[in-house]
C-alpha cells in the first residue's frame, strides 16, 4: 500500500515526516472499525480477526485503511455460543484481558483490540513501550486512571497534535475508547456502534484568521451517540 501501515505514521517519526493530523486519525479509526463491523456483523460466516494492531492497518495513497495479514483469523461461533476457548494467539498489548486469562474469544475480544488501537491514535503511543517509565510501559494500564477523570483527557492528545483537535471531539474520541476497552467483554459495544459513534467526529478544517490552528466543527453533533 502506498503510505505503509497505520504504525508507520505513528510510532518514532523522523523529522522531515509530518504527523498525521487529526482528521486523518478519524478517518483512518473509522474505516478500521467498518472493517470490523462488516467481519462481525455482516460477514456470514462472521470471523474474529483476532490480531487487529497498527502494523495490520494498511493505508492507500489517501489514508483509505485497509485491514491485512488474516492468517490468525476465526470463524465467529454461532447459535447460543457467544464464545470459543482457544490457545492465545496474538500480539501483547491489544489481547482483550479474558482471552490473555482464559482463552476466552470473541468478537468482543477485538473490539477491546480496537479500543488499543483508538488509543494509540490519540495518544501517540506504543500499546507496550518498554523504553518509558515503568507506569508508563503499558497504554492501557497508563491512560485508565486519565480516562475515568474528564478534566485529565487533554493529557491524552499526542503532543504531537501541538493542540490542533477539537476538545468536544477529543472528548467523544476518548469516551468511545473508553467503552471499548471495558474489562467485561458483555459491556464493549458492537462495531456497528463503535462506527455510528465515530462518524459525526469526521470534520472539516478551514484556517482560522491569523492563527496557524485549523478551527474545526462537529459535522452533526446532534447525530453522536454514546
Amino acid at each position: 500500500m502506498a503510505n505503509g501501515s497505520l504504525e508507520d505514521h505513528l510510532i518514532d517519526l523522523p523529522p522531515n515526516k509530518m504527523p498525521l493530523d487529526w482528521n486523518t486519525r478519524i478517518k483512518i479509526a473509522v474505516g478500521a472499525a467498518k472493517g470490523l463491523e462488516y467481519m462481525h456483523e455482516i460477514a456470514n460466516p462472521q470471523v474474529i480477526y483476532r490480531d487487529f494492531k497498527t502494523s495490520n492497518i494498511l493505508l492507500d495513497q489517501d489514508f483509505n485503511p485497509k485491514l491485512s495479514d488474516f492468517g490468525l483469523a476465526k470463524v465467529s461461533p454461532s447459535g447460543d455460543n457467544s464464545h470459543v476457548f482457544t490457545s492465545v494467539i496474538g500480539t501483547y498489548g491489544y489481547c482483550a484481558p479474558e482471552y490473555i486469562q482464559i482463552g476466552q474469544l470473541s468478537t468482543k475480544s477485538d473490539v477491546y483490540s480496537f479500543g488499543v488501537v483508538f488509543l494509540e491514535l490519540i495518544t501517540g503511543r506504543r500499546a507496550v513501550d518498554n523504553s518509558r517509565p515503568p507506569r508508563e510501559r503499558n497504554l492501557v494500564s497508563w491512560a485508565k486512571p486519565l480516562l475515568s477523570h474528564r478534566k485529565k483527557f487533554v493529557l491524552l492528545a499526542d503532543p504531537l497534535l501541538d493542540g490542533d483537535y477539537p476538545i468536544k471531539g477529543l472528548h467523544h474520541a476518548l469516551t468511545v475508547a473508553a467503552m471499548c476497552l471495558q474489562e467485561e467483554p458483555s459491556l464493549r459495544p458492537l462495531m456497528s456502534y463503535v462506527v455510528r459513534s465515530l462518524e459525526c467526529l469526521i470534520t472539516y478544517s478551514e484556517p482560522a484568521e491569523g492563527k496557524n490552528m485549523k478551527h474545526y466543527q462537529m459535522v452533526d453533533e446532534s447525530n453522536c451517540i454514546i
